[in-house]
């Protein structure tokens, strides 16, 4: 089984929100896009353990702390609705009353069941399932509950989606911050509960528990003997002699739930004692690795024991090297019915087909999520062989700079950062800006790029060389920034850009670092070669050199940022203009004291949807 679309309304930062899910998923977005938030959500309708907790809900859960519309008096509620698909025929038998049918190529539900003697192989069962949870005017608090969207009842409610039904659905989630609480304690709900639970050993573990902990003896020591005798002794000056009999002290009291809190998983530490015995310690005092490591090998032994688990895990790079973060996203998928992740690391992107890879975006209060798809103009082959990690890094940036070809690839990222050193009130590096670099790998294919990743939500630069007026209107539309250079050829803005003390200083350093090849013995510049020669030296040299990044060293040893060609200053620095707008110059001491000019009142975005008549009583499915 595996969920197929996810929608939400007025829960934390989601006004309106709708995802569709296509198996094992990677979710990806900026900051603050709603990557929790979204999973948050599927974990109240799934999660077999999440409405035991108190409060289920609270006010801060609702979009904006809306819970009440005071213009309609009227509640407003919390609505998630999950749509499961692919059941087992175990999950058919038990979900039998509450089938609806899935269409995978529209993505939507069937009015009623297929027509009778169809086989669609894109049609099938599911079934759909949601939260709602409101402000209960009456008890002045918040409630919550899970239920089925179908049947409705004679008397309009729904029926209620269990725990026990949840289990059947196996959804784990483990969120960013794994101490191993959840997972290597005994509480409900934990990794090891779950265990237990499958391995259906729970009952005989916690009586053989009880038992053993009734017949421990405690404070059977000379001292305390002596004071609960004497405690006896006095009680007997005020009560019968039977009473107070035989005081001694037991952990009879312990429950269930007690056990649960205080049972504790020791680890050893490597460290030694003076007798040779390996120190071990609580497990929440071992490292991050360590623990994350622990939580996804229990989650490996739940996936064999049940077979059909839908995993849901924040940013499992979390302390974890690249080649481990690699094994762990492939085990995961390979054992589990569907694996979900948030992530921001390129290491676990790489991993999945870019089709797989949901980008979310948020516009106020509006969720969308876009599936990344293969970049255009770029082949299979040459994706998973070269383009795949630069392309994994450009879909978890917010800013992408689509460069024309190898030369700029190379060059701008140096000459940005020898502008940051030189004059960083001005410039700044294109790493610590946020820009991911993307090689068009020709010209035809920046407006494509472009176009592709302005999709995606991404604000897009693209810096190519003087094009037809047609094709640079094609590259305007497509991007959010164009930077047309004056020349055709990057090198040759370099070489007829760049000042003359900085095309000689770096001509001496390759000649005397023995680099400059024999072929080209009759260009070797020397310090009387005319400027004009030693262009046309160093072209022969950038032609030779093609693609080793030679002219980003050249201007990466420019003495000063004027030494640079005039139109890479004045495009790294409207790039970073752009991204860190530069902050409004003081008035003139006349103009201070003068009030400003009244401004227009800002408008507040309009809501996502409208959220319709509410009664929490009896609670309806998501419109």
């Amino acid at each position: 089984m595996h969920l197929v679309r996810v929608r939400v309304r007025n829960f934390r930062g989601i006004a309106f929100g709708e995802v569709h899910i296509n198996g094992h998923t990677a979710f990806i977005g900026d900051n603050n896009a709603g990557k929790s938030t979204l999973l948050e959500a599927v974990d109240l309708v799934l999660g077999p353990e999440r409405l035991s907790r108190r409060p289920v809900i609270d006010e801060h859960d609702f979009y904006a702390g809306t819970y009440v519309d005071p213009a309609k008096n009227e509640v407003v509620p919390i609505q998630v609705e999950v749509i499961v698909a692919g059941l087992s025929d175990e999950q058919l038998r038990h979900f039998r009353d509450h089938i609806e049918w899935w269409d995978t190529q529209t993505k939507s539900l069937l009015v009623g069941a297929p027509p009778e003697g169809t086989d669609a192989p894109h049609v099938g069962a599911a079934i759909r399932v949601f939260f709602n949870g409101w402000y209960d005017v009456d008890e002045d608090d918040f409630a919550g509950d899970t239920y089925y969207a179908t049947p409705e009842m004679p008397d309009g409610s729904y029926p209620r989606f269990s725990a026990p039904d949840k289990r059947k659905c196996g959804f784990l989630y483990l969120r960013t911050l794994r101490t191993g609480a959840r997972a290597l304690s005994l509480e409900r709900g934990s990794l090891l509960d779950v265990i237990l639970r499958l391995k259906e050993t729970r009952l005989t573990m916690w009586e053989d528990l009880l038992d053993q902990l009734r017949a421990l003896p405690v404070g059977e020591t000379e001292d305390i003997g002596e004071l609960l005798v004497a405690v006896q002794d006095a009680v007997r000056h005020y009560v019968p002699s039977d009473w107070a009999e035989q005081p001694h002290m037991r952990v009879s009291d312990l429950t269930r739930d007690m056990l649960r809190r205080t049972l504790t998983v020791f680890m050893g530490t490597g460290a030694k004692r003076p007798d040779g015995s390996v120190y071990s310690a609580p497990y929440q005092h071992q490292g991050t690795g360590t623990i994350n490591t622990l939580v996804l090998a229990l989650l490996s032994i739940i996936a064999e024991l049940k077979q059909s688990v839908i995993f849901a895990m924040e940013e499992p790079e979390i302390a974890l090297p690249p080649h481990t973060q690699k094994r762990i996203i492939n085990s995961l998928r390979q054992k589990s019915a569907q694996a979900i992740f948030t992530s921001h690391s390129p290491y676990v992107l790489e991993e999945f087909e870019p089709a797989q890879v949901v980008v979310l975006k948020r516009t106020a209060g509006v969720m969308t999520g876009v599936p990344a798809t293969y970049p255009p103009a770029v082949k299979p082959k040459a994706y998973r062989t070269e383009f795949k990690a630069r392309f994994c890094e450009a879909l978890l940036a917010r800013y992408v700079l689509v460069l024309e070809g190898r030369t700029e690839f190379d060059a701008l990222p140096a000459a940005a950062r020898r502008l940051a050193e030189l004059d960083p009130t001005r410039f700044k590096s294109l790493e610590n800006l946020g820009v991911a670099i993307v090689d068009a790998r020709g010209e035809t294919n920046v407006a494509p790029l472009g176009a592709f990743f302005r999709s995606l939500g991404k604000v897009v630069f693209a810096v190519f060389d003087k094009q037809t007026p047609e094709a640079l209107a094609t590259i305007t539309a497509s991007v959010d920034h164009a930077y047309e250079s004056a020349t055709k050829g990057f090198e040759n803005l370099v070489l007829y850009g760049a000042s003359e003390v900085a095309l000689r200083s770096y001509a001496a350093v390759v000649v005397v670092g023995g680099d400059w090849p024999q072929h080209l013995a009759a260009y070797t510049p020397t310090p009387a070669t005319p400027l004009a020669n030693l262009q046309v030296a160093l072209s022969h040299y950038f032609g030779w050199a093609k693609g080793g990044g030679d002219a980003g060293d050249l201007l990466a040893s420019c003495p000063t940022a004027n030494d640079m060609p005039e139109y890479v200053r004045t495009t790294l620095a409207a790039i970073k203009n752009v991204i860190e707008p530069p902050q409004p110059l003081p008035l003139p001491p006349q103009l201070a004291g003068v009030p400003p000019l009244p401004e227009a009142a800002a408008k507040p975005p309009p809501l996502a949807a409208a959220y319709g008549k509410f009664q929490p009583s009896p609670p309806q499915p998501l419109a």
